[in-house]
């Protein structure tokens, strides 16, 4: 079978089959960020990953290899279960998510140069937090905000976008908190995008393209929580 080419996104609303993906995961370059689009990407196994120049045009990534987690069954060290009765920090969801969106573009990372969380990736999903299909998950140490994430949900899934740290433990402790939310809720999948040595101590699993979309599938069956979902998650 020919390798298919990428394809180039116009003004429709729509987007090639995953399977048409190139090697690395790419699919398509171009169209918008609007609430529509995104939506649509996540529903269908894409997500968006810009480059860190701002006249780029976006890239669409449907990748051979995913990595997931079941927030029923993630996996939490001892150490870190110790930190998290300690009272270390406060958690909170949808406290102040383009907070949460804003400090994951500035926080710089190891290994990392710069960042690929643009300007119109922070207008994109500021919206759709206001929207409340965005959500944050954050933690305080008194008033300061130490560490969080922030992703997508739809259905029974939770698409993670990014997380920031500038504490020690503060982004693990958000991600444990927002498990037990999940879990909660019988949602059945946190979508991690790719496997990262941060994500491994939690027990993330690794599924091909065709096994990952037949989960997603499945998610997208059950209702989407939409809203906010602010409230305390520990005292």
């Amino acid at each position: 079978m020919g390798r298919h080419p990428v394809y180039l996104l116009g003004s429709n609303l729509e987007f090639p089959p995953v399977s048409h993906a190139q090697g690395t995961g790419l699919l398509a370059v171009g169209g918008d960020l609007s609430s529509e689009r995104v939506l649509l990407a996540y529903c269908s196994g894409i997500f968006p990953w810009p480059s860190s120049t701002a006249a780029a045009p976006i890239l669409w990534f449907a990748p051979p290899e995913r990595a997931v987690l079941s927030p029923a069954s993630v996996h939490v060290s001892h150490s870190l279960r110790k930190v998290i009765r300690q009272g270390q920090y406060q958690v909170y969801f949808d406290r102040d998510c383009p907070a949460v969106i804003r400090r994951c573009a500035e926080t710089p990372r190891r290994h990392e140069a710069g960042t690929w969380i643009r300007a119109d990736m922070i207008d994109a999903y500021t919206k759709l937090s206001a929207q409340g299909f965005v959500h944050s998950v954050e933690s305080y140490d008194g008033d300061e905000l130490c560490g969080g994430l922030y992703g997508l949900s739809v259905g029974s899934c939770f698409f993670g976008e990014s997380m920031f740290s500038t504490r020690s433990n503060a982004s693990k402790v958000a991600l444990v908190a927002l498990c037990e939310k999940l879990s909660a809720w019988n949602m059945e999948l946190l979508d991690c995008q790719l496997q990262n040595e941060h994500l491994m101590q939690f027990g993330i699993e690794i599924l091909s393209r065709s096994a990952y979309m037949k989960r997603l599938e499945q998610a997208l069956q059950a209702p989407t929580r939409r809203g906010s979902w602010a409230e305390p998650a520990t005292g």
